[in-house]
Parts: C-alpha cells; sequence; structure tokens
C-alpha cells in the first residue's frame, strides 16, 4: 500500500471588509474641505490604489529617508525589539501597504497571527496574499478598515495580548492632540501588549523638505493624484495641469504640510457646488509632524503606555518606539 504523499493544502489568508465606500459621506466631507477657508482635504483620499502604488514608489527614492532608517533601526536593534516585545501572538500591522515592513520582522518576531489594516482594500488584499505565499505558517487576516476615524478590530483578529505595529511615522499625519486621541484608541486594542511605532525625528529643513519634494517628481505625482481621485468621487474637473505640488516645514508647528497650489484662476464644479480658486490659492492636502523624543514619549504615556523604549540611528533623524500598554 503506498503512502499518501500529497501536499497539504495551502494556507489562505482571510478578509473582512469593515469600511463600507459610502458615496453621500465622502462626497459631503471632499465638498466640505473643498468649500474651507483654506481649501482642504483628507490625507486618507491620497491611497487610492495608484496613490498606494506611487508611495510605494517614493520609500525606493534617495531623498526619502524614513522608510530606510527605520528598517535600518530595526535591523541592527532587531534582538533588543525583540527582547521588549517578548512573545508576539498577533501582530496588527495599522496601515499595512504592501505589507514588506511587517515582513521583514517575521524572522524575529514570529507572530503566530498576522493581521494587516488598510483603508485600499484591493492594493491590501493583493499584498496578504503575496505574504501568506512566503509565510504559509502564519494565519493571516486582511482587515479594510478607515482607522483614522475609528479604529476597531473583528472578531476574528482573535483575542489575547496583541501587538500593534504602526510604521513609517504615520502617527505624524496626525496633529498632536488628535494622535493622542488615535493612541488611546490603539492602547485600548492592545490592551496587556505593546505597540511598535515609527516616529520621525526633527532635523534640519535641507533633509527634512527633499524628502516630500524629491528631484524626480514622484512625491509631486503622488500629490496630484488625489485630484484624480477626487474627480472620480465627486465627478468634478480638476485640471491637474493647472496644479502644482508644495512641500514647506512649517517650524511653528513642527510639522512637513503638503500643498496643492493653483497655477491659474480656475472654477472647479461639482454637483451642487462649486470654488473659484485664484492663481497661488493652495489645497492642504497633509501634514507631517516631527517630533523630540521627549515630547513623543510624553505623548504615549498621557495615552496609557508605560516603559517606553527607544532606539535610534547614529544621526538622531528616526525613532523606533516600544511601549507597554
Amino acid at each position: 500500500m503506498s503512502a499518501d504523499t500529497s501536499a497539504a493544502p495551502a494556507r489562505v489568508p482571510r478578509f473582512v471588509q469593515l469600511y463600507r465606500h459610502d458615496d453621500a459621506r465622502l462626497k459631503a466631507e471632499l465638498q466640505a474641505g473643498l468649500a474651507a477657508i483654506p481649501a482642504q482635504v483628507s490625507p486618507k483620499f491620497l491611497y487610492d490604489a495608484l496613490g498606494s502604488r506611487l508611495f510605494d514608489a517614493i520609500t525606493e527614492l534617495p531623498e526619502y529617508y524614513p522608510t530606510r532608517t527605520e528598517a535600518l533601526i530595526m535591523q541592527r536593534c532587531s534582538v533588543e525589539l525583540a527582547a521588549a516585545l517578548g512573545t508576539v501572538n498577533t501582530l496588527v500591522d495599522l496601515g499595512a501597504g504592501n505589507c514588506a515592513k511587517a515582513g521583514r520582522l517575521f524572522a524575529v518576531l514570529r507572530p503566530r497571527r498576522y493581521v494587516a489594516v488598510d483603508i485600499s482594500v484591493d492594493f491590501l488584499r493583493q499584498s496578504v496574499l503575496c505574504l501568506q505565499r512566503e509565510h504559509p505558517q502564519v494565519d493571516m487576516l486582511g482587515v479594510g478598515s478607515d482607522f483614522s476615524e475609528q479604529l476597531v478590530l473583528p472578531p476574528e483578529a482573535g483575542d489575547g495580548p496583541r501587538t500593534v505595529f504602526y510604521p513609517g511615522s504615520s502617527i505624524g499625519n496626525f496633529t498632536p492632540s488628535l494622535a493622542v486621541q488615535f493612541l488611546r484608541q490603539v492602547h485600548t486594542q492592545c490592551a496587556g501588549g505593546q505597540l511598535l511605532i515609527g516616529v520621525d525625528l526633527v532635523k534640519p529643513d535641507e533633509w527634512l523638505v527633499p524628502a516630500y519634494d524629491d528631484a524626480l517628481g514622484v512625491t509631486a505625482a503622488f500629490n496630484l493624484n488625489i485630484l484624480r481621485h477626487i474627480n472620480a468621487l465627486l465627478g468634478c474637473r480638476f485640471d491637474l495641469r493647472q496644479w502644482r505640488h508644495v512641500a514647506l516645514f512649517n517650524r511653528q508647528h513642527s510639522r512637513i504640510e503638503m500643498h496643492l497650489e493653483a497655477r491659474t484662476a480656475q472654477r472647479v464644479d461639482w454637483d451642487g457646488g462649486h470654488r473659484d480658486f485664484a492663481p497661488g490659492e493652495r489645497i492642504h492636502t497633509e501634514n507631517s509632524y516631527k517630533y523630540e523624543p521627549a515630547d513623543f514619549e510624553a505623548l504615549l504615556r498621557e495615552a496609557g503606555f508605560s516603559s517606553v523604549q527607544r532606539w535610534t540611528d547614529d544621526r538622531r533623524w528616526f525613532g523606533v518606539f516600544v511601549a507597554q500598554a
């Protein structure tokens, strides 16, 4: 009698859709932002399928130091990070994108379950499928969620302590007061566990600004793509050629700001409204706050975290923090 040599079935990741595309709500949010003085659009609208791919390209640029500096810290300090985090049963990856950052930690953290959370659902699905093939032993769950509004995890994410991973200094997209509110939600979701978070630190303008205004123009394309996304959502007709990308460091608020500036006078119409833009008028699309290490530790403690540890690169440009919930 021959032995059964058939291979075990490949593990298939699961997906849960919490984010529901509500056209009326999104249109109302965009219309209110475009009508505001000054005009503003939430950075979440940067991340449609094309925007997510453009951001991946940004992380490969020589000017964009955050991704490679964070990766260097995590590589050099992997043993210390693993010791600080202890046993990782469930690794929750907020803003997972292509899942590459979390994937690089699998060898040292050895999570039993991986929960990838992102608003760009189609992009997330492909990313998790690719990662599952590389790590068939890990139980994987993709969660489509707009956690910038409310951080909620489904029952499929499992019980017990969680390790929440929030890399890339995405926390900088929140104002400090909103960052505390968001970190309190994170604290609730990882109670009894830990937070592993990357934070961009204050540094000279000559290094900060080019990271958001690269010579190749990829960040400009990423920012301008938000107008293409708005056109699709609102049915309006922004002419991308009539706008230019602007990035600057607002030292008073310790933040990089991204704007789109009108090159010419123009009217933009949408169903039920319009906005006249003067030459030089701007739409504010994103903030990226930069922190002193002690100031960010204070935010973590205000949000309820304790036993904060941090690691930085040699130039102290970027910080990786582990905090107990």
